[in-house]
């Protein structure tokens, strides 16, 4: 693309020197590691490194011309801004022609659900035969084929350039999830949603964000960014939200789309009634303004009952026959890592979920209490360089709804993992659970003490195939060794 097509899309800047030669920018990256000749490389400022130290390096590799907020000195022309994260933005959205207004968007945000109600949505939509692509935490999917990914929204470059791939491929439906943290950086700025759905907010991410407040803020700002336009042809953008939440009723007063609620209380639109829930699935009576269909799920628990009302409230509003939706709905066996059964000879039932926040772990094991009949293992631990405050939150949770909790290491990052354990049994002074510092030893532990009957939780990494030791991601999977530990347990008489 030529480089004035893209300076122009900027409206406030100043570029020094003058560019007197209109030439081809080849890429655009803050990443000095891949940078092309002719790439434009912006300077943006990271958590670890400043990328304005970074020029010269972004030089020396065939960065063609710089974006900056600071005052630089390189030989190539520099573009400077305000804010070159917005910079980047508005530049992404331009250099890869705004794939997201050739396709139908639905963001996700909440701080529980996020993963399981985009892979709903996209499992709805894959039914009708259309083509899809999906973007969060355990990865990218471009029809078929996924990707990985560092973020659960990946920072502007990286999300248009994957809703280019999947324009160029022809996917028509995209299923995003939208992190709070994200919203705050600019990560989706230029995306066009036309549903944008909210599933529920409870404490998390507050090492970034500092307090709840700006947390609501931050999640808000999905459900302000959808326009204040209305279409006559019936295509306007749809805010759909939980209002069970108070979070979601106010949300309500943040947007200008049209609002569709969906929730177990009666003035929601879309509602679930006499939930039955069993350790094989759960069932309800689904309520769509009033009209009443009969609901058989294998997904399991009340929380699940959400995320399903949630997918289907996002492909209602997209247009799709309720019927058909509930025809998929029905058919879904689960995400990897959601309240994942792990196959076992033993008689003991072992489940995976990534309930890392006090109200998922809580959730887990309310779910598992209506359905079990002898002992409650959680095996759980927290992770290191982020918000301390729910340490001891989650470790009162484990105990009091589990009768056997064993406490370990999650991903430590920088942290020393004791003093992650003393803080979680900072919130459990008179209990005295199992502590191991190893995970691996602990899920055995778990395994090899649980009886037939028993009902074990391993807590907080769900789809992981990791764990972070300092900086460095080690192969470790709790349903890999789930499994391993159960291969290695006597059969069940």
């Amino acid at each position: 693309m030529k480089v004035s097509k893209l300076i122009n899309s900027l409206k406030f800047k100043q570029v020094q020197p003058t560019i007197t030669t209109d030439f081809d920018v080849t890429m655009l990256t803050q990443d000095t590691r891949e940078i092309q000749p002719g790439a434009m490389f912006i300077a943006v400022g990271g958590y670890h490194i400043d990328g304005h130290t970074l020029v010269k390096q972004a030089v020396e590799k065939g960065a063609k011309i710089i974006v900056a907020q600071k005052r630089i000195n390189v030989t190539v022309p520099v573009v400077y801004v305000q804010n070159t994260e917005r910079a980047m933005a508005i530049l992404a959205d331009v250099f890869f022609e705004a794939p997201s207004q050739k396709m139908h968007m639905i963001g996700v945000t909440g701080t529980n659900g996020k993963t399981t109600v985009t892979h709903l949505i996209d499992q709805i939509y894959r039914d009708q035969n259309q083509a899809t692509g999906l973007m969060g935490t355990m990865y990218r999917r471009i029809k078929d084929e996924t990707f990985p990914t560092e973020n659960t929204t990946p920072d502007a470059i990286t999300t248009q350039k994957t809703l280019a791939q999947m324009r160029e491929v022809g996917v028509k439906i995209v299923s995003m999830e939208v992190s709070s943290i994200a919203l705050v950086l600019g990560r989706v700025w230029g995306i066009d949603y036309d549903v944008a759905v909210f599933t529920n907010l409870t404490r998390d991410h507050l090492d970034f964000h500092k307090t709840m407040d700006d947390y609501i803020h931050a999640k808000s700002m999905l459900f302000a960014q959808l326009g204040n336009k209305y279409n006559a042809d019936g295509t306007s953008k749809v805010a759909v939200l939980n209002t069970d939440d108070p979070v979601g009723r106010e949300f309500e007063q943040y947007t200008a789309a049209h609002v569709l609620t969906y929730g177990l209380n009666t003035d929601a639109m879309i509602r679930a009634q006499n939930i039955q829930i069993y350790s094989h699935g759960t069932e309800f009576d689904l309520s769509v303004f009033g009209h009443l269909t009969h609901v058989t799920t294998k997904l399991i628990g009340q929380f699940n009952v959400y995320n399903l009302l949630a997918a289907f409230a996002a492909a209602y509003a997209g247009g799709l026959p309720e019927a058909q939706i509930i025809t998929s709905l029905e058919k879904v066996s689960g995400v990897k890592g959601r309240f994942q059964s792990i196959p076992s000879h033993t008689g003991v039932r072992v489940i995976v979920d990534y309930s890392h926040t006090p109200d998922s772990l809580l959730n887990a094991l309310e779910t598992i209490h209506s359905f079990a009949k002898k002992d409650i293992y959680c095996v759980i631990g927290c992770g290191g360089d982020r918000d301390k405050g729910k340490r001891a939150k989650m470790a009162k949770i484990a105990v009091e709804y589990s009768t056997k909790p064993i406490f370990t290491a999650d991903n430590p990052r920088t942290e020393d993992p004791q003093a992650i354990l003393n803080d979680m049994l900072a919130g459990v002074p008179n209990d005295h659970p199992e502590v191991y510092i190893d995970r691996r030893e602990a899920i055995t532990k778990a395994v090899e003490s649980a009886k037939s009957g028993d009902v074990i939780l391993i807590a907080g990494k769900g789809h992981e195939d990791y764990q972070i030791l300092g900086r460095t991601k080690h192969h470790f999977d709790d349903c890999e060794e789930a499994a391993k530990a159960l291969a290695l347990k006597p059969v069940a008489d």
